[in-house]
């Protein structure tokens, strides 16, 4: 933990020492940026320094219990005392914060991809939409569709949408990865249980000082967005799709009129898919730091079940199993993103205990 803290308190030096060139003003978002960084960081630091001192109290404190001097022992023993009650007291503090995630209070982008599954696993998309709707609603939070792929029969092959509000990031972010659903399509005769996969990946929504692009690395084409079956649904080019050329991402919005607004939304989801790029970047670099592997989001792995049959919602990540899913599907999600914060927050403490 405190060769964490001593890598804050380095960046937030050097940070002051790059605000201190008047260079920094002629380059507005970088300054900008660098002023956000420092806020964050700030009480961090704050509170090492406070601790350092609380330290050193004790250093010295215990070179006087350690001498000849009797008068000044009493005196010494009391400001051990004291001073070791405040380190405490500041470690503990300094363990709660750097325990917080620092994105909790971010936007999201969710992605919802039916899998294997055929019709089945178009449906479950829908249906996972739904829930997560449903939850937003009960949380207060704006929900805003941005891309939609439907199937002929009320599915999703793929839908795109934003949720904003507060603490968002933080409840949402364990939603990434694989769903699995086992039950009885409606077009199965025999009564046979099928399993279907669709995938789910939540993508913190960038500011636009962290992700900046370049016209030139940018491909805009428009068209004519269309619907089930590849019938056209606009008689307009409405519909946008931005190619970034460097990594050759491919971004498409068609689901509003106005080509306009569709390439604003699709800009949005192709930051915010660069964003979720540098983080993986970043968490690759770290493999070799346990901590940092928790809770990364990866959605090739399964996660979750659904299983219709016997009402059953299993989290396979924390072996969590809950018998309620017709209340899950309808929002009641809040029991399982609780628990999942709840396993997450214990696995990276222990991560810092045994770094610290």
């Amino acid at each position: 933990m405190f060769e964490k803290l001593e890598g804050i308190e380095k960046r937030y030096n050097a940070i002051d020492q790059k605000l201190a060139d008047p260079a920094i003003f002629s380059d507005q978002p970088a300054y900008q940026a660098l002023v956000k960084e420092r806020s964050k960081l700030t009480e961090f630091v704050e509170q090492f320094r406070k601790y350092k001192e609380s330290q050193k109290r004790i250093e010295e404190a215990r070179q006087i219990l350690a001498s000849d001097d009797d008068e000044l022992k009493e005196l010494a023993n009391e400001e051990l005392v004291q001073a070791q009650s405040e380190a405490d007291l500041i470690k503990n503090k300094l363990e709660e914060r750097l325990l917080e995630d620092p994105d909790a209070d971010r936007n999201i982008i969710i992605e919802i991809r039916a899998g294997t599954g055929g019709d089945e696993a178009g449906l479950f998309a829908a249906d996972l939409f739904r829930m997560y709707s449903h939850y937003a609603r009960n949380q207060g939070w704006a929900v805003e569709v941005m891309n939609t792929n439907s199937t002929g029969l009320g599915g999703i092959k793929e839908i795109v949408f934003g949720i904003e509000g507060s603490q968002v990031y933080k409840k949402m972010r364990y939603e990434s990865g694989t769903h699995r659903v086992q039950r009885v399509p409606v077009t199965e005769t025999s009564g046979r249980i099928h399993t279907s996969a669709v995938t789910v990946a939540v993508l913190p929504e960038p500011e636009d000082v962290e992700v900046q692009l370049q016209a030139k690395d940018l491909k805009v084409d428009v068209y004519r967005s269309s619907g089930p079956g590849g019938q056209s649904v606009n008689t307009t080019d409405s519909a946008v799709r931005i190619t970034y050329i460097p990594t050759s991402l491919v971004v498409t919005c068609q689901d509003e009129k106005s080509q306009l607004q569709n390439k604003a939304k699709a800009m949005r989801i192709l930051k915010a898919r660069l964003l979720e790029e540098s983080q993986k970047k970043q968490q690759r670099e770290r493999a070799q730091d346990r901590k940092q592997q928790i809770g990364s989001g990866d959605r090739s792995g399964r996660i979750r079940t659904y299983n219709f049959p016997e009402s059953r919602v299993t989290d396979h990540r924390i072996g969590l199993t809950l018998y309620n899913l017709g209340n899950i599907l309808e929002g009641d999600l809040e029991e399982v993103t609780s628990a999942l914060i709840l396993y997450y927050r214990q696995e990276k403490l222990k991560g810092e205990v045994q770094d610290s």
